[in-house]
């Protein structure tokens, strides 16, 4: 990973335009290729960024341009560059989820078919670049299904497996891939975030999953 704290202006023009006057940013370039620039008053989202696969190109002129494989264009202009280092960070073991959203993508891959008549398990786990899916399956049709599992589902969780569906869509094996998001709560803004990507949302029962009460899933 390249870390970059510049002054620099940004500019996007692709789906649509924004720019980003002139401020010190944080600019981080991962080995898969992405690119972000990051400010100092959020916890985790990028004021703007380009995902992979890309390719970035430094000018003599201090301007980098970012282009994506659909000609999509960040444009950052520096002014100074206040440091720059990389770093090998390894192969990341990846998140480990607590017990209970263990325990209920566990319940889910056995009992698969409460998602709908006729889903088949792949496999818990999928693996991807960039971590594993909780679970692939198959629905009725034979259409590839990537299901994230959460406690509380929130954009975060919806912008991950919006992640997963993009390297997984690559694969001509699975394509094309749709998703569900499954959480035991999913917040309004997280749903509407979901329902636009085209992305299914499921409440799931815990108690209902384990057998204590009506098994049947409550899907919207």
């Amino acid at each position: 990973m390249r870390l970059v704290i510049a002054r620099c202006s940004v500019d996007y023009a692709g789906r649509l335009t924004a720019h980003l006057p002139s401020a010190p940013r944080l600019i981080l370039v991962k080995a898969d290729g992405s690119v972000s620039v990051h400010a100092d008053d959020r916890a985790y989202k990028p004021l703007n960024w380009m995902s992979p696969p890309c390719t970035l190109k430094e000018g003599d002129d201090a301007v980098w341009t970012v282009v994506n494989k659909a000609g999509e264009k960040l444009i950052i202009t520096m002014e100074e560059i206040l440091h720059d280092s990389s770093h090998e960070l390894g192969v990341d073991p990846g998140l480990i989820k607590d017990g209970v959203e263990a325990h209920l993508q566990e319940l889910l891959a056995d009992r698969i078919e409460t998602l709908g008549e006729g889903y088949a398990l792949i496999r818990r786990e999928y693996p991807t670049a960039i971590g594993p899916v909780d679970i692939l399956c198959r629905d009725a049709d034979g259409g590839t299904v990537a299901v994230e599992i959460k406690r509380r589902g929130e954009i975060d969780g919806v912008e991950q497996l919006t992640r997963y569906l993009e390297l997984l869509n690559r694969d001509p094996r699975l394509a094309p891939v749709r998703g569900i998001f499954a959480a035991q709560e999913i917040k309004p803004q997280a749903r509407v975030l979901a329902t636009d990507r085209g992305i299914g949302c499921t409440v799931l029962d815990y108690d209902a999953l384990r057998g204590i009460e009506d098994d049947k899933l409550r899907l919207f």
